[in-house]
C-alpha cells in the first residue's frame, strides 16, 4: 500500500518570452508557477534519505529552464509542457501545474489569467 502525499511548490515567479502578441515575446513577461507532487512517501519518510524521495530541488530547476528558456505562444501549451515533463521525468504519482500571468498589457483591469492542468493520479 503506498503512503501518497502532495508536496506543493509555491509561487514560483519568472520571467520568460511567452505569449501571442510580439510585444510579449520580445519583452517578457512574468509567470507565476505553483507545482503540486503526488509521491508515494512510504520509503522516503522511513529512510530520511534525499534517494528515496522526489528532489523538488529538480522539479524548480526544470520549471525555471521551461519557463526561461521555451517559447510558447498560449499558456495552454506551456503549462502542459511543464505538466507532462514533470510526470515524464520524475518519479511521480501525479501533477498539478498552475500557471498565472499576472499581468495582461491588453486586459488592464484584469487582475490575472490563471490555468490548471493536472497529470496521472492526483489527490485519491
Amino acid at each position: 500500500m503506498s503512503d501518497l502525499a502532495r508536496i506543493t511548490l509555491s509561487d514560483i515567479g519568472l520571467v520568460g518570452h511567452h505569449g501571442y502578441h510580439a510585444a510579449e515575446k520580445e519583452l517578457g513577461q512574468r509567470f507565476e508557477v505553483d507545482v503540486d507532487l503526488w509521491v508515494d512517501i512510504e520509503a522516503s519518510s522511513r529512510s530520511d534519505e534525499l534517494e528515496d524521495a522526489v528532489n523538488y530541488e529538480n522539479v524548480y530547476l526544470l520549471v525555471e529552464k521551461t519557463v526561461r528558456d521555451d517559447n510558447f505562444s498560449l499558456i495552454e501549451a506551456l503549462g502542459a509542457d511543464l505538466a507532462d515533463s514533470i510526470y515524464d521525468q520524475f518519479e511521480i504519482e501525479g501533477v498539478t501545474v498552475r500557471l498565472r500571468k499576472p499581468s495582461i498589457p491588453h486586459c488592464p483591469n484584469l487582475g490575472h489569467v490563471e490555468i490548471e492542468i493536472d497529470r496521472g493520479r492526483v489527490g485519491e
